[in-house]
């Protein structure tokens, strides 16, 4: 009997757009689909990125984005299976790491020694970099990356390092958090698991440690698929508190809310200085600000900011140290239907500030194009064009919908299909 099982075809796979900011808001960086874009704050222009490490630019989606926390690196990678790491002095490609699979996070140690990444395979890969080499416009040889720890076939969809650079945090679509130790030695990988922290019932999308200078150890914040950010103990990993998002936000704030995930959280970002949480859920047309009692260990929603007006339901969020702004981004690449096939939109929320309750119930406030850092130079940059038509994000909306479920919700297979996927395996490399 011929074989009737078809596999959808990469080349079709939606891409969300993502936007990272330097943490002392020198610059932004946002990718869409295989185009990474940078706006220098700064000097008021556009960045051109130069690739001196003897390989070419992204081929395909890039799936994650990261500043070092210094501000003076930068990493790229994604389905092309290339991890670039780029100096932001010059904006030059200083190294290429090949992946043996496609890259699905990235995470830069807080003295921005090493580089890890995930791979769609479950594995946690780690790469030096040359600290001091960073300021020179010269490639370093393109490094080889040595596999730290693995979460044994399951995705990993998040990577953090602990505020205190003690543990590393990875996260999967089998509703798993692992904290690491990292050890002095990650080059001959990290064998001192510190803790679990279990409890989610659907994938772990996104993970963020919020601290302050009383709790300078900082405390785990996690979303998921099932609706909800938890806080955790990252030490022993216990689970302090649970917010449900789709019951605390009010179900009016929601569209589709009768869709199956379509209150999937995300992204999170914590704010400087302050203990609130900017949650991005997946048919949110605005974000939600939690609060964290770190105190009484507690996590609970203080205001649903609604962006009005357009269709802008965030793929993305970011902030930096000093700013006190929420950046976020709408959109998606390989939007083969619309007229556009990659659509991107940028806006920005100030005043966090003060974050007595009071303050919160009146702000924050979303900025107008012309309010937005950078005006219309960063947004003809970052978005390919200063207006769009908004009536075409509703349908990008849908498709990033459809293309998370496809990713993080695990399939179920019959035994005739297993065996199908079997026979068509591709993945015997070429060893050189």
């Amino acid at each position: 009997m011929e074989d009737i099982y078809e596999e959808p075809n990469k080349d079709t796979e939606v891409a969300p757009a993502l936007i990272a900011v330097h943490p002392t808001q020198n610059s932004v960086a946002l990718a869409i689909g295989s185009d990474l874009r940078v706006f220098n704050l700064i000097g008021g222009c556009a960045v051109s990125l130069v690739e001196n490490s003897g390989g070419a630019l992204h081929k395909d989606s890039i799936r994650a984005i990261r500043y070092g926390a210094s501000g003076k690196l930068f990493v790229s990678a994604g389905d092309d299976k290339l991890v670039k790491i780029w100096s932001t002095e010059s904006w030059h490609c200083i190294s290429t790491v090949c992946s043996e699979k496609r890259v699905t996070a990235v995470a830069i140690s807080n003295d921005g020694s090493y580089v890890c990444f995930a791979d769609k395979f479950g594995v946690v890969w780690v790469v030096d970099v040359d600290v001091e080499g960073l300021d020179g416009n010269q490639a370093s040889a393109n490094k080889k990356a040595a596999p730290m720890l693995s979460h044994y076939c399951s995705i990993i969809t998040s990577l953090e390092f602990s505020p205190d650079g003690q543990f590393f945090v990875s996260a999967d679509r089998d509703f798993k958090i692992r904290v690491t130790v990292f050890p002095k030695k990650p080059l001959d990988g990290a064998h001192e698991i510190q803790s679990f922290a279990l409890g989610h019932t659907e994938f772990v999308s996104c993970l963020a440690s919020v601290y302050t200078q009383e709790f300078p150890h900082g405390f785990l914040v996690s979303g998921s698929g099932d609706s909800t950010v938890r806080l955790w103990d990252i030490s022993s990993g216990s689970l302090l508190d649970t917010c449900d998002i789709r019951d605390k936000a009010g179900p009016s704030e929601f569209k589709g809310i009768e869709e199956e995930c379509c209150s999937a959280v995300t992204d999170l970002c914590t704010i400087p200085d302050s203990t609130l949480v900017a949650v991005a859920v997946q048919s949110l047309q605005g974000i939600i600000l939690l609060r964290c009692d770190l105190s009484a260990r507690t996590l609970n929603v203080a205001k649903v900011v609604s962006i009005k007006g357009d269709t802008f339901i965030p793929t993305s969020l970011a902030t930096s140290v000093s700013s006190g702004l929420l950046w976020m981004v709408t959109g998606a690449s390989n939007l083969g239907d619309l007229e556009s096939p990659s659509l991107a939109r940028v806006r920005v929320i100030s005043d966090f500030k003060k974050t007595s309750p009071d303050v919160v119930q009146q702000g924050p406030t979303v900025l107008e194009d012309d309010e937005t850092p950078g005006g219309e130079k960063l947004l003809k940059k970052l978005q390919g064009r200063v207006s769009i038509d908004e009536k075409v994000f509703s349908t990008a909306a849908e498709a990033l919908k459809t293309s998370m479920s496809k990713l993080l919700i695990k399939k179920q297979y019959s035994t005739e299909r297993r065996e199908f996927r079997k026979r068509g395996r591709n993945d015997k490399k070429l060893k050189q």
